[in-house]
């Protein structure tokens, strides 16, 4: 389970950043996590509630925004929204297939609210 890396090293960099602003703690980071990024999500949050205790994060929240697998048609110039990630990325317009990944491999820290 490498969520509990991904936490881990989340808490340090948020730990990190509030220490050198002069925070006292954290309450909230933000994450945005793409359909291809091999997260689980429900192990993410576990591991993160495991990694926050004991630190500046202690309290915090986990606020993930989850950003869908988008794909690009050259022919059509249309980018699409692919739901099975394991499947062929088909053109809804004219169904050729497309390897142009747009979004979908992100695994960002998006912001922190620290007091």
């Amino acid at each position: 389970m490498h969520e509990v890396g991904i936490a881990h090293n989340i808490v340090d960099i948020a730990e990190d950043y509030a220490r050198r602003e002069g925070a006292e703690s954290i309450r909230t980071v933000a994450l945005r996590i793409g359909a291809m990024a091999g997260v689980v999500p429900e192990a993410l949050e576990f591991a993160f509630e495991t990694a926050k205790a004991g630190t500046l994060a202690a309290t915090a929240t986990l606020d993930v925004e989850y950003v869908p697998l988008l794909c690009f048609c050259a022919d059509c110039q249309l980018e699409f929204e692919i739901k099975d990630r394991f499947g062929i990325a088909l053109c809804p317009h004219c169904s050729e297939p497309s390897a142009d990944i747009r979004q979908g491999f992100e695994l960002e820290l998006r912001y922190l609210e620290v007091v």
